[in-house]
This record gives structure tokens, sequence and C-alpha cells, in this order.
């Protein structure tokens, strides 16, 4: 699978595509330009889109057709049993005994009000939401390069080209999440597998079939691993719950990074010098087309740094749960420590999740130092204890950063007394802001 989004190529040398680059991208202005040329290809384009389904015709507004996507993803998977009664109620027991192990070692509440077994099509319904959050920025931004590239006495004629090609686009866009998303849904084992929260809040949700595929071949009885997947859903959902800014402000990165990205659309104009405009009458080629790496993604230095962080921010995440988890099943489930490595290299290898996450938003969404960040809170809990950990949490500012994760005997200095102006100060600005705790009567 590839790892840049919507037909992102991964670059190439800048002076050839200079050379390449002409003042006439679409073969549209200067001496060639015959606005007449326009009748046909609006004809056809007219053709294609009256012979649509109505999925195609349908959800078209955006630079994502979702509706195209949702039901290409639901082909892709095909008939999808029921979850039998039985498997059900597995899994809303292993999701309660979790929650009941982690009470004892974090401070944290439970976080999730509902336990569900997922089917792949129940991940697409309740998942879309985000994903459109996600893959808009992206999509809105390569949409727009047709019109970049377009001479300007070409855009006042192709007014009605333009939105059909947009509305191409978003066919096309939609055709590609959809593979992806329908391929994605029978891998991922849980709703917060990637370290994202993608479905609705407080709900935490378990994939049967695709744990039963994850169980083959390993060692540990499927019940165990149930329990142990259990336990990580929860974590993840009593984390994401008890500390309100970590959702928003997760998804948020991955969007601002998105929104940050910039095309080279050298590569669209070297394409348009031989291109054939009847091509973009069809959806499989303009998929194609799409899939070939023409748009190059430009990425700052700012966003260089905001990748930094969010890698950094799920390795805390992950590396809090690994935590919590070990200390939750302890001697309860022998092979805990066995599954928490499996998954760890599932993640630290760029597995499917990963991989479709890249193709999607355009970027790894793999969190590099989440054995570092695992160690980091172990000894933060063992020098200072479950409270003061959790703590650590109420602020931004207050989690360890990249560098902590590889020195930590620094940050559990500043947090045990070698250094805890920051904290007392960020602690006292969210006491002003939200009120300060009320007091305990059973201490009177």
């Amino acid at each position: 699978m590839a790892d840049l989004p919507f037909g992102f190529s991964s670059g190439g040398d800048g002076d050839d595509r200079d050379k390449a680059r002409g003042a006439d991208p679409f073969g549209l202005g200067g001496a060639g330009f015959n606005p007449g040329d326009l009748g046909e290809l609006f004809t056809k384009l007219g053709q294609m889109f009256a012979g649509a389904g109505s999925a195609m015709a349908s959800g078209s507004g955006g630079a994502v057709n979702y509706d195209l996507a949702r039901q290409l993803a639901s082909n892709s998977i095909g008939f999808v049993a029921p979850i039998p009664a039985g498997t059900t109620q597995a899994v809303g027991d292993a999701l309660h005994l979790a929650d009941t192990w982690l009470d004892a070692v974090t401070a944290l509440p439970a976080g999730s009000t509902s336990a569900v077994a997922w089917t792949p099509s129940d991940w697409i319904d309740h998942t879309l939401g985000t994903w459109k959050r996600l893959c808009d920025p992206v999509a809105e931004q390569i949409s727009s390069v047709w019109t970049q590239a377009m001479p300007e006495e070409a855009k006042a004629m192709a007014g009605p080209l333009l939105a059909m090609m947009s509305q191409m686009g978003g066919m096309a866009f939609g055709s590609q999440l959809g593979q992806a998303l329908g391929t994605l849904s029978k891998e991922v084992l849980t709703s917060t597998d990637i370290g994202l929260p993608l479905g609705p809040v407080g709900t935490a949700a378990l994939m049967p079939a695709a744990i039963d595929a994850f169980s083959e071949g390993l060692e540990q009885p499927k019940s165990e691993i149930l329990t142990f997947l259990a336990a990580r859903e929860a974590a993840h959902h009593r984390l994401f719950a008890g500390v309100p800014w970590l959702a928003p402000q997760l998804l948020g990165a991955v969007e601002s990074y998105a929104k940050g990205i910039t095309i080279d659309i050298s590569g669209i104009e070297e394409l348009a010098q031989g291109l054939n405009p009847m091509a973009m009458t069809d959806p499989a080629q303009m998929e194609q087309l799409l899939g070939e790496g023409i748009f190059e993604p430009k990425i700052s230095p700012e966003q260089t740094a905001a990748l930094e962080r969010l890698e950094t921010l799920l390795a805390l995440v992950e590396g809090w749960v690994q935590t919590v988890v070990a200390a939750a099943l302890g001697d309860r489930l022998p092979g805990a420590a066995a599954l928490a490595e499996t998954l760890r290299r599932r993640r630290a290898s760029g597995g499917p999740a990963e991989q479709t996450f890249a193709t999607l938003v355009g970027l790894e969404l793999r969190p590099r130092k989440m054995r570092e960040a695992a160690a980091l809170w172990q000894r933060l809990t063992d020098a200072v204890g479950i409270d003061v950990r959790e703590g650590v949490w109420g602020h931004p500012d207050l989690l360890p950063g990249s560098a902590d994760l590889d020195e930590p005997a620094g940050f559990i200095d500043r947090v045990i007394g070698g250094d805890t102006s920051g904290i007392d100060d960020e602690i006292a600005k969210l006491e002003r802001q939200f009120g300060s705790p009320p007091e305990d009567p059973s201490q009177d």
C-alpha cells in the first residue's frame, strides 16, 4: 500500500520539473487554445454523469465523495454475518473485567459507558465521521490544484468544466478512501487500535473477527487475548475521558498537519503537456492518474516540528496504556507481556493501520518512541506513585517532551522536586480556570 495519500509523489529532481513546466500546462492557453474544444468535453462529462450510479451522483459536493467511499468499502467487505449473542456477551464481560482491574492501577475513572462488539461494517459506520475530518484537508488542497494550473483565459471559459472536474476528483478520492477503509475495517482490533479516538465518545468496541484472525498462530488462548485487548481499549477510553484536552489535541494536530501541506503542481503541469482532456471524463483514468504520484507535497519545517510533537504525544498515550495494562493484568494473564511485545512490533513495523493512515492523511501515524515512553511512565510511577503520575496529564505543558523520552531522569527529577515551579504554575492556572476542587469532608 502506498505511503502517500491521494496520488502524492515522493518527490523528484526539481530542475527536471522546472524544464518540463510550460506556460500552458493544460494545453488550453496561448495560440493552441480553442474555446470550441470545451463543448465536446462538456458533452462527454454530461454523458458520464448521466450514467453514473446514485452513489457517484450523491455526496459529491465536497472534495471527497463519502457516499461512494461508504459503498465501495461495504462492497469490499461483502456479506457480514451478525455477531453471535455469546460473542457480544464475552466482549462485554471482558471489558467489564478489564475496567475492574484498571480501577486499582490508575486514578482516572472508567471512561466508557457502553461495551460493544463491532463487525467491519459497524466500524465503518461509526468511524467515517472522524475520517471525514482527517481526510478533507488533504483532499481539498489537491482538488484546488487543477484551478491553480489552468491558464487565466481558460478559467473564465471553463466554469462548468472546473465544477465537473471537482466532482470527478471527489469520486476518485472517494474510491481510494473506500478501498482503504474496507481493508482497514477487517484488520483493526479495537476502536482505538491506531491510537486515535475514531469512534463515538464512551463506546468501547472490540472487533471479534479481526481478533480471531490475530489470534491464529499465537500461543495464548483466545479468551486471554480478548481480555488483554479489552484492557487496552478500556485504558485508552479512561485516558481520553479523564484528560479532556487530549482527544481534541490529537485530532486537531493531525488536521492542522494536513491543512499545512502545500502541493507542488509541477507534476500535473508536466503530465498535462501530453494529456488528452477526454481522459478526465473517465473515473477509472482519473483514479489511475491520482495513483501515479502526480502531486508532490511540500513539508514545511513547522510541519516537521508538529509531526515530532504528534509522534511524541502518541508515544506517551501508548506508553501510558502499556504501563497501566501491565500493572492491571499482572500475574492474572501470564501471556500479557508477550502480547504487549507482539502489538508493539506490529505498530513499530508500520502495520496495516499505519500504512492506511499514511495513504489517507499524508503522514505515518507511528509512535516511534513507545518503548521509551512506557519506560518513563513506569519509572515515574515507581518514583512518585499513581496520583502524581496522572497529574502530569493535567496540562499539555506538563508532559515530557521528545528529549525527555531519551533521558527520563531529568524529567522525573523535576516532578519529584528538582524543579516543580512549572508544574505548580500550571496547576494554579487550572485552579483559577476551573475552581479549586471541593474539600473532602472526611478530612475534618
